[in-house]
């Protein structure tokens, strides 16, 4: 009995100590994981943007959005961070829209946890490139096993066709989102 308590007392003080550790630590890093968050935000706009020079974060939407402009500042497009569900787990993404929002810029995953080998071919070339001048009016769409026949169409990866589903899936709601605030409230 005398040994139980004891036993029980050592985890009881392990655990206060480790939790209290945790808890410093957590503290310390969540400022840095922000700041990396920002900077790659920051990066993904110029990648999904290439001919921005410079944008300005949009505070009037309930979502994450950038307008971005040229060398001349007259806005080119815009800059959308955008997140769902993917095969794994959630995939962050950043996507480029010309102004009109008919056609795609650009397309960058920021997060995802996606199978490594497979599932992860989704932050790679040549699936990512194929979001480039691509038309997304109405939507965009996929294909499996065939070449894209349409302007709004994309290929998915064999053996990846859930997370290249989901890119398109979350890719399209952003848009929608997009758009459903640009039609409420006007010009961003």
């Amino acid at each position: 009995m005398k040994t139980v308590i004891h036993m029980l007392i050592t985890l009881t003080i392990i655990g206060v100590i480790s939790g209290a550790l945790l808890s410093q630590l957590s503290g310390w890093a969540a400022p840095k994981i922000a700041a990396h968050r920002k900077a790659e935000t920051e990066k993904a706009i110029f990648l999904v943007q290439p001919n921005a020079d410079s944008y300005e974060k949009i505070e009037t939407v309930d979502f994450e959005l950038y307008k971005v402009f040229d060398e001349n500042k007259e806005a080119i497009g815009y800059a959308l961070p955008y997140e769902g569900n993917g095969f794994q787990g959630k995939i962050r993404l950043m996507v480029g829209v010309k102004y009109d929002l008919n056609e795609l810029v650009g397309l960058e995953v920021l997060e995802q946890v996606e199978t490594p080998g497979l599932g992860t071919k989704v932050t790679e070339e040549p699936f990512t490139s194929q979001f480039n001048k691509l038309i997304a009016d109405p939507n965009v769409e996929w294909v499996k096993g065939a070449e894209p026949s349409n302007p709004n169409e994309i290929q998915t990866i064999t053996g990846a066709t859930i997370s290249s589903k989901a890119i398109v899936q979350i890719v399209n709601q952003g848009l929608d989102k997009l758009r459903a605030s640009l039609k409420t409230g006007g010009e961003l």
